[in-house]
């Protein structure tokens, strides 16, 4: 939201294991933000994110999702995220981007099931920096703790074009990174369940999905208020236009959710005061 009040359009992407849920639902039905997710798919937390699920309304094609297997590795995920990524880049021409960087997809995670080593996960930062444009990285899920700050230590060296070295050096924590003591997480033996044929396909519908938005699309500048209690009538009124998509009955808004919620007073009635002071 702090970043809509001077760029156009943002890009967020998620190389968290689970689903980018909560942004995307957030920015469903704008075409002012593009989310995409690369994430496991199945009876896995939070069972969302499917193919098909591509944005509403003005936010059709505008939501972005990789369903994926367990086992992915360095080189399929590299196959798979570069060539989406770049064309996102392509079409949307993002004005900043947020890019969440969670650790649990590393190989190892006590919760995860990718086998993405330190490396591969980190030529995700490296890929998106590669662009130049004004970029937020932010940390996210990982439940091997002692890989989550090998993977974000590394990762912040790539940011900032600093050789990091492999060896650990020796603190009150040195302990936690043994036996080997090395900045590095390495892939396992973990079968990959995503196949050549499968990537291909998802890839396919991915780019054709992205022909079908309009290049580098001039969305219209709206200005975020300072304080959500304070909308004035003009926003009020772009919030109601906004609110009218053809999936009314089927996904809210929150802002449709917040007009829901009954005020302290809204069951008080006109009855008498003995009434009243019962309620």
């Amino acid at each position: 939201m702090e970043l809509l009040r001077v760029h156009q359009r943002v890009l967020y992407i998620d190389i968290d294991v689970h689903h980018g849920d909560g942004v995307e639902e957030a920015f469903y039905n704008t075409d002012r933000v593009m989310t995409a997710s690369f994430h496991k798919f199945g009876k896995y937390f939070p069972c969302t994110g499917d193919l098909t699920d591509s944005g509403a309304g003005r936010g059709k094609n505008y939501s972005v999702n990789f369903p994926l297997k367990n086992g992915i590795t360095d080189v399929t995920y590299k196959y798979i995220f570069e060539p989406v990524i770049g064309k996102i880049m392509e079409r949307y021409r993002p004005g900043a981007v947020v890019l969440q960087c969670g650790a649990d997809s590393l190989s190892g995670d006590a919760i995860g099931c990718f086998n993405l080593s330190m490396n591969g996960h980190a030529n995700c930062v490296k890929f998106v920096k590669s662009f130049n444009i004004p970029s937020l990285i932010l940390g996210g899920g990982g439940y091997t703790i002692k890989n989550v700050a090998r993977a974000w230590a590394y990762e912040t060296g790539v940011l900032l074009d600093t050789e990091m070295d492999p060896v650990l050096p020796k603190d009150r924590y040195y302990e936690y990174y043994g036996p080997e003591y090395m900045l590095d997480v390495r892939s396992s033996s973990m079968r990959n369940n995503n196949s050549r044929k499968y990537l291909e396909k998802v890839t396919i519908h991915l780019m054709e999905q992205l022909r079908d938005i309009p290049f580098a699309p001039s969305v219209q500048m709206r200005t975020v208020p300072c304080n959500p209690l304070v909308i004035d009538d003009e926003i009020e009124a772009l919030r109601d236009d906004e609110d009218e998509d053809e999936n009314y009955d089927v996904r809210y808004t929150q802002y449709r959710l917040d007009r829901m919620v009954e005020r302290d007073d809204e069951l008080i009635s006109d009855s008498s005061d003995e009434d009243r002071s019962a309620l």
